[in-house]
């Protein structure tokens, strides 16, 4: 029987872009749950916390949706936990494999975004917890931000080269440089 391919990272080798107030960084491919149903995010933060799992983040994702993400890859028997523990009718669907996360940081991190999606990035209107699912350019992308100046995007691993290709161009218009792969 012929040997599998080896899983190798969306963005393996792209360089990390960094200069004045900007960071571009492809993030860990870590773990990436999609949870649908009746549950709250309090509750999934309470499961998450309960399970032992400390660098996770639950994002909302629309109605009765939302993101559990993180920088640790998920064993499949902790996956099934999760799911055996929400109320019935609450369903978990690793994406993991499907997805890749971008980090943008920085003092223009939002001035390097709003050249490419139409989301109002200022704290005041997308304050730290808040995410958004929008397009950058022809991209459909999960906007979250993380912290003052800091960003993830969450884009379907197919279309993740061509993001990062786009927000490094950006980047480097901005004045960063490639400092490593």
């Amino acid at each position: 029987m012929p040997d599998l391919p080896e899983k190798k990272p969306a963005l393996a080798g792209k360089a990390i872009s960094q200069g004045p107030g900007i960071r571009l960084e492809a993030l860990p491919e870590g773990h990436l749950l999609h949870v649908m149903g009746a549950t709250t995010t309090e509750g999934l933060e309470a499961y998450l916390s309960t399970a032992g799992i400390k660098d996770s983040s639950v994002r909302p994702a629309g109605y009765r949706q939302w993101f559990i993400a993180g920088n640790d890859v998920l064993p499949n028997a902790l996956v099934q936990d999760l799911s055996n523990t929400l109320a019935d009718g609450t369903f978990v669907s690793d994406q993991s494999h499907g997805r890749v996360r971008i980090g943008v940081s920085g003092l223009r991190a939002a001035e390097l975004l709003s050249k490419g999606t139409a989301i109002d990035l200022h704290p005041s209107a997308f304050p730290e917890g808040r995410t958004a699912m929008t397009l950058f350019g022809h991209i459909s992308v999960q906007v979250t931000r993380i912290g003052t100046g800091d960003f993830e995007l969450t884009v379907l691993r197919s279309f993740a080269e061509s993001l990062y290709e786009e927000l490094e161009a950006l980047a480097l218009s901005l004045g960063s440089a490639r400092v490593a792969s």
